[in-house]
């Protein structure tokens, strides 16, 4: 099995700060999202695939990209 379907399912640990994992679990309570993992990762791929195939991202989209991790709680 090539290496790149092997590691397809593997995890990674990402460190984020307390106060946005607090904000993040207030956010999901009761939506049915499972964790601040399955939240994370449901945002980082909605920003993801609205690029342009993996291009570099444009003014506007780094610009938008910036002010939504900053109402995250980086800034």
């Amino acid at each position: 099995m090539p290496k790149k379907e092997r590691n397809k399912n593997a995890y990674g640990t990402i460190s984020l700060p307390m106060p946005l994992i607090e904000r993040i679990k207030e956010k999901i309570e009761g939506t049915g999202m499972h964790s601040v993992s399955a939240y994370v990762a449901f945002i980082l791929r909605q920003i993801l695939s609205s690029g342009d195939n993996g291009e570099i991202l444009s003014k506007e989209k780094e610009a938008e990209l910036k002010r939504r991790l900053k109402s995250l709680g980086y800034g």
